[in-house]
């Protein structure tokens, strides 16, 4: 089974990037036709709003790119979603480490937005590099 699974080794790296790029893809294009309440809402001026959801947009497509080849690609994408994950859980998730909505925190806690940070900054350190640091067994 392990043999198998070495075999497609090569491929794993699609997984973090399709999940990244669905969900910010999603996000951004959701972010064009509620741009002015969500401004309002947010206390933020609206060309703000839209610059965000082509943050995500543009990051997430330069993530899946970044999967053909280009190491910058992959880089440039992660560093632009970066800020967008800081604003979320510095703007919104600020102290809920709860996966349950609250009064105080309508929109859940900052446990998904951790997470993707975590695996952005993998991408933005890493980039497409397979052989960066070897692993070492233990025996």
């Amino acid at each position: 089974m392990f043999k198998f699974l070495d075999s497609i080794s090569g491929f794993a790296h699609w997984a973090p990037r399709v999940g990244l790029a669905s969900i910010f893809i999603y996000h951004g294009v959701t972010k064009f036709p509620v741009a002015q309440s969500m401004a309002d809402m947010m206390g933020l001026p609206l060309p703000l709003i839209y610059l965000l959801a082509t943050m995500e947009i543009t990051g997430a497509l330069l993530v899946l790119v970044g999967g053909f080849g280009p190491d910058l690609s992959t880089r440039l994408g992660a560093l632009l979603l970066m800020p967008v994950m800081l604003g979320a859980v510095i703007m919104v998730h600020w102290g809920r480490w709860s996966f349950v909505a609250t009064d105080t925190h309508p929109m859940g806690g900052m446990e998904f937005q951790i997470a993707t940070l975590l695996i952005l900054s993998y991408l933005l350190i890493r980039g497409n590099s397979v052989n960066a640091a070897p692993v070492r067994s233990v025996n």
